[in-house]
């Protein structure tokens, strides 16, 4: 249900809408296809202006509705087969602009926190803000060690604006699922709760705090990647205090050059790192936009801001590098294969039509240089591809899209010919290499070996009562299915139907018995007894119910 602050905000967001031209947008959607005429008594329709193109119009309305809203444009801008080819690119433009709240708040918000004055938790603390987002803000500070950090604080009450948007959202996409056509095969309901998980995570800065702790564990002894350290001391739920960095923004090249950074060595290093965080690590910055990333005068990548954190299962690490690898081979056939192994589409799709469709797509690649092929256009090209033949979306690669997308952005604005098949192609043959052979058998079996040793002394005595059972004529399979169950309770339902059904032919047939035989009963109608009214009422109703009940 929608409750009245959330009809305020739709009004509002309606007003938005309207406001930049897109009510033939929202009018365009089947369920408001009866109501499509008023598109032509609005006012604003009547006189015709030119107009910004519809994809300038969607993203400047986002940009109005709020932080929120943008944070989801930004995600859905690498859902290509999601949205039109126009709009997704539109959307990548959107910019987090919010402007700071006052440092007075932030620094009862601190207070508030620690449970005491802030100088007596900092030596030094800056009221004006060094850097403001839509959840939250970033204050200069100094320790009483006297080292130099920086003091990140929610904004106060975000989190009610956030669960009332998404509210609205979720109602949004529960229409789309409905109403729209590709409504649940793209799954608008799994997408909201993806993003979800990924808003409500940044707003925990303790996790924030770990998700950082992690990655500068796995980069300890990198020349590549620095983290800054947290205090842990200082880490609240609202409030968490880092070491300051000194760094270039990474857009800003023309520093970089002055500063005389290696840029081809620098993009090369940025692809190597996106790899080792995904495929070694299992656990990779999935908000690596330019103002999260700098750049040490050693020419040292420095990422901040760790409050979208992004995972792949292992089988999605090992269908993800085979599909890349099967790609580099031109193995189009693979490519199809692995779509259907890893359940992406469904298991009756048939090979051959898949990878005739794939190769339409991947081959037209090869025919350009390998320094303007994109890894994430082309996965973005082949789950287009798919769609057609039902792809269902798969959430979790959303992240991994996102992020490949802005690294392969950052390579090429530092080095414009770049070859990320170069650099991608031996990190992912080594990694399979690793995952599959002698060296990863034995691996895994000393991973394991310590749970076996545990459940080894146990298997005799399971072995015996197992064989005991069996030979006795006592053993007894216990077996659960979802679609079993599905079809028992359709069973049910459809004997209560037939049972209904027949109940209503009973009562009809008793009604034309009643009619036949109580000649002195009372009548309301035309002469038709009482009796045969009340029981031929009853029959028609049963009947109705199971008729209508058959139907939905």
């Amino acid at each position: 249900m929608i409750n009245p602050s959330q009809i305020l905000r739709l009004v509002y967001i309606n007003r938005i809408l309207v406001k930049h031209g897109l009510d033939e947008v929202i009018l365009a959607a089947h369920l408001f296809r009866p109501i499509r005429f008023m598109l032509y008594l609005a006012p604003w329709n009547w006189v015709r202006f030119t107009r910004q193109p519809r994809a300038v119009r969607i993203r400047r309305a986002i940009e109005d509705l709020g932080p929120i809203f943008v944070k989801l444009g930004q995600i859905l801008s690498t859902r290509r087969d999601l949205l039109a080819d126009d709009i997704a690119e539109e959307l990548t433009k959107l910019q987090d602009r919010v402007p700071p709240f006052p440092g007075t708040l932030a620094k009862e918000i601190i207070e508030t926190a620690y449970g005491k004055p802030i100088l007596e938790t900092f030596a030094e603390f800056d009221e004006t803000p060094l850097a403001s987002a839509s959840v939250a803000q970033v204050h200069t500070a100094t320790l009483k060690d006297g080292k130099k950090v920086v003091v990140k604080v929610l904004r106060p009450g975000i989190e009610k604006i956030i669960r009332r948007d998404l509210g609205l959202m979720y109602y949004i996409a529960n229409l789309a699922q409905k109403y729209w056509a590709d409504g649940r095969r793209l799954r608008p309901v799994e997408v909201i709760e993806e993003f979800e998980k990924i808003i409500f995570d940044e707003l925990d800065l303790v996790r924030e705090a770990a998700n950082a702790t992690q990655l500068r564990r796995d980069f300890e002894h990198s020349d590549m990647l620095y983290i800054p350290e947290i205090y842990w001391p200082y880490a609240k739920r609202n409030v968490m205090v880092m070491e300051r960095i000194h760094g270039t923004p990474i857009g800003d090249i023309e520093k970089l050059r002055t500063l005389g950074i290696d840029l081809e060595k620098l993009s090369t290093q940025g692809v190597e790192i996106f790899y080792t965080q995904v495929f070694n690590n299992n656990f990779f910055h999935a908000d690596m936009h330019p103002g999260n990333i700098f750049v040490s005068d050693e020419g040292q990548y420095i990422a901040v801001d760790f409050g979208i954190i992004g995972t792949l299962t292992t089988d999605d690490q090992r269908y993800l590098a085979e599909n890349l690898l099967a790609f580099f081979n031109r193995d189009y056939r693979r490519v199809a294969e692995l779509h259907l192994e890893s359940g992406w589409v469904p298991s009756d799709t048939r090979v051959d039509e898949f990878e005739s469709a794939i190769r339409a797509v991947c081959e037209p690649n090869f025919n350009r240089p390998l320094k303007d092929i994109s890894f994430g256009q082309v996965l973005l090209r082949l789950f287009q591809t798919a769609r057609r033949f039902n792809m269902e979306i798969q959430p979790q690669l959303v992240l991994l899209q996102k992020t490949l997308l802005n690294i392969e952005g950052l390579g090429r604005q530092l080095n414009p010919d770049l070859d990320l098949w170069t650099t991608a192609k031996p990190f992912l043959e080594r990694w399979m290499k690793e995952q599959i052979g002698p060296t990863a058998f034995l691996k895994r079996m000393k991973t394991n070996m310590p749970q076996w040793s545990e459940k080894m002394p146990e298997i005799p005595a399971l072995m015996h009562d197992f064989l005991s059972k069996a030979v006795k004529g006592r053993l007894e399979v216990s077996y659960k299915s979802k679609e079993l169950e599905k079809i028992r309770k359709d069973i049910n339902k459809n004997n209560s139907r037939i049972i209904t059904a027949i109940g209503a032919a009973a009562f009809i047939v008793s009604s034309a018995v009643a009619y036949g035989l109580d000649t002195y009963a009372p009548t309301i109608i035309s002469g038709i007894p009482l009796s045969a009214w009340v029981f031929g009422s009853i029959g028609v109703s049963l009947f109705l119910y199971a008729l209508f009940s058959e139907r939905s």
